[in-house]
């Protein structure tokens, strides 16, 4: 059985190697799109951090594992302790309802995993 940590690395690198093609088909629409991306989760008139929370509570909602992992690892890296992040994946079970568990189980070995890093 894979650990925990090869999973996510394993997540990174296929999203990098995706991105990759995905910006060398060239398309203004979706560097675009990839740009406002970016862009939103800056610092504005709410803090990176706030946003990268809520991020993470969109995609549990939405039930994107993908994006839970990206934003779980963004939580952290702008400095989300590991309380802040499971308070919010508290909001998202309470907004999407029972059908968040599954995503929240998979949230909490994601958050294993960034702690064997010892990003969390």
């Amino acid at each position: 059985m894979a650990s925990k940590t090869n999973s996510l690395e394993d997540f990174r690198k296929n999203r990098e190697m995706m991105n990759e093609k995905i910006m060398d088909l060239n398309h203004l629409g979706i560097k675009r799109f990839f740009n406002l991306d970016h862009n939103t989760y800056q610092d504005g008139a709410l803090p990176a951090q706030t946003k990268e929370l809520l991020g993470l509570v969109a995609s549990a909602v939405l039930r994107c594992n993908d994006c839970i992992d990206y934003h779980l690892e963004q939580c952290a890296k702008s400095g989300s302790t590991k309380e802040e992040i499971i308070d919010a994946l508290n909001v998202a079970m309470v907004v999407g309802g029972s059908i968040v568990i599954p995503h929240l189980r998979h949230s909490i070995s994601t958050i294993e995993a960034l702690e064997e890093e010892g990003l969390l």
